[in-house]
């Protein structure tokens, strides 16, 4: 298990995270987070069960799937390249998908990137009866298949794990890499990110991993991987608290990318009319908490909860892993960040 130098807390402070945390505890599936505050970690704390079968607890070092948190280093992945002109955000992806149908030759990368693509949710018409996991260049192929877009980019959001999945297809045509190579290369080696990775199933391993869970009237029932858990663009990286630790304290400096390129990730430019004064950068909802910048985003996927919210102003973040996707934790972050204010 990973030690946090932890700062002093009051009890009271811990009593109250415990609360909130209270139904993950014990032998359900669990959870761990962790609050930063001006660089140290103020509180970390793991819940409940990472294996349920051999009663294996969560820790601050247990890998938890991300899900749609990995749209982030998705979005990382592409400045990086960017930085390097191996790409341009104005890249059309006909550049990268010679053979894609006329219908999508007006979007381009950044139209990705901020889910104003106008792509359809390949979710929702991915061939009946598929039973083998889909890749993302299986993604792809369903698309071309299509003929027509949702709107016209740039004109709408809407929230596009599609998008993501072409990000990552470019991604590997803009490197000459595959997709999970260039992010333990370029992202997680070089921030000491050492158990963090892009999970292929029956190529790589997942260490010290949590296993996904669903609760039922029953009792807890297995679920940790279903038709899109092999699409690595839009939710397919596995990470922990100490790993995520290393992620948000890059994001204040420049180490992967200069603080220009950085600053277009927490840059608005997509409102959401669903939320209220909020919108899209790059990989990151932006909006405003207590009169200050909030960016965060959340992850669900069969088995796993995600979400990392980040208050730079303050130097302040809040992140919570859980393996179970019925956890109410949408605005856990907020409650801990308002103890640490």
């Amino acid at each position: 298990m990973i030690q946090f130098p932890l700062l002093d807390f009051v009890m009271n402070e811990e009593e109250t995270i415990d609360g909130l945390f209270k139904e993950f505890s014990g032998s359900s599936a669990g959870a761990a987070t962790l609050a930063i505050k001006e660089g140290q970690a103020v509180f970390a704390k793991a819940y409940g069960l990472a294996n349920l079968a051999e009663k294996i607890p969560c820790s601050t070092s247990t890998n938890f799937r991300l899900a749609s948190v990995t749209k982030q280093f998705t979005a990382m992945a592409i400045m990086i390249l960017a930085e390097r002109c191996k790409l341009s955000l104005d890249d059309k992806i006909a550049k990268f998908f010679l053979e894609f149908p006329d219908y999508g030759s007006e979007i381009r990368i950044r139209h990705l990137l901020t889910h104003t693509s106008g792509l359809l949710a390949y979710e929702e018409i991915m061939p009946p009866h598929t039973t083998i996991p889909l890749s993302d260049r299986d993604v792809l192929w369903i698309l071309m298949q299509q003929d027509h877009l949702e709107f016209s980019p740039g004109k709408q959001f809407h929230y596009s794990n599609t998008g993501y999945s072409f990000l990552a297809l470019i991604v590997e045509a803009a490197s000459g890499q595959k997709f999970a190579t260039f992010l333990e290369e370029n992202i997680f080696q070089p921030l000491g990110m050492t158990n963090s990775i892009a999970y292929e199933p029956g190529i790589s391993l997942v260490p010290n991993r949590a296993f996904g869970y669903a609760k039922r009237q029953e009792g807890f029932e297995f679920s940790d991987q279903n038709l899109t858990s092999a699409v690595l663009g839009d939710g397919g990286i596995y990470s922990s608290l100490a790993d995520l630790y290393q992620w948000d304290q890059a994001l204040y400096m420049e180490k992967l990318v200069c603080r220009k390129t950085l600053q277009q990730a927490f840059t608005m430019h997509a409102a959401r009319s669903d939320f209220d004064g909020s919108g899209y950068g790059f990989g990151w909802y932006i909006g405003r908490h207590r009169g200050t910048e909030r960016i965060w985003h959340y992850g669900s996927t069969c088995g796993f909860s995600t979400k990392i919210e980040r208050f730079p102003q303050k130097q302040l973040t809040v992140i919570i892993l859980t393996n179970r996707r019925d956890g109410e934790i949408s605005d856990v972050p907020q409650k801990i960040a308002d103890l640490y204010w």
